[in-house]
């Protein structure tokens, strides 16, 4: 299973900017960071992160989402792509997910999230991806609603 989506981050309209805030790489990096480091703070976030950085740019987490506990290691590409990488959990394929800043042109910047399972899924889970692409991309979606309400409000 490989689902993937992109998000526009920077129109490259002026009118456009006019209407959202305007991200700078580096106030968006500092924001994915957050869902790194703070998912909790973000809307149907878990309930509680734990990390510690095991290299530079590699973070061993524990989220806690009540009775599941899931852990897995992101690995950062500073300023261009965050990959998150779960452990396997009971009988469910762990889904990968690489969420990459991308400029395709001056004013624009797009953010990519690709979801990919990382072993062969059940029928039954086949049977549930439709909702689970839209429940990421809503998902991901509200992360970047919730950044720019915070680069409005109090920066990043």
């Amino acid at each position: 299973m490989r689902f993937e989506h992109l998000i526009e981050v920077n129109a490259p309209a002026q009118s456009l900017q006019l209407v959202a805030p305007t991200f700078t790489r580096e106030q968006l990096w500092q924001g994915l960071m957050l869902r790194v480091q703070e998912p909790q703070r973000f809307p149907m976030g878990p309930e509680s992160c734990t990390w510690r950085e095991t290299e530079p740019g590699v973070y061993a987490r524990t989220v806690v989402f009540g009775p599941h506990i899931l852990n897995d290691v992101v690995v950062t590409q500073p300023h261009k792509e965050l990959v998150f990488t779960p452990e396997a959990h009971g009988d469910t394929s762990p889904i990968r997910l690489t969420i990459r800043i991308e400029e395709p042109q001056d004013g624009q910047m797009l953010l990519r999230f690709v979801y990919e399972a990382l072993a062969e899924q059940s029928d039954e889970e086949r049977y549930y991806n439709d909702y689970r692409h839209n429940a990421w991309l809503h998902n991901d979606r509200d992360m970047l609603r919730t950044l720019r309400q915070w680069l409005s409000d109090e920066g990043l």
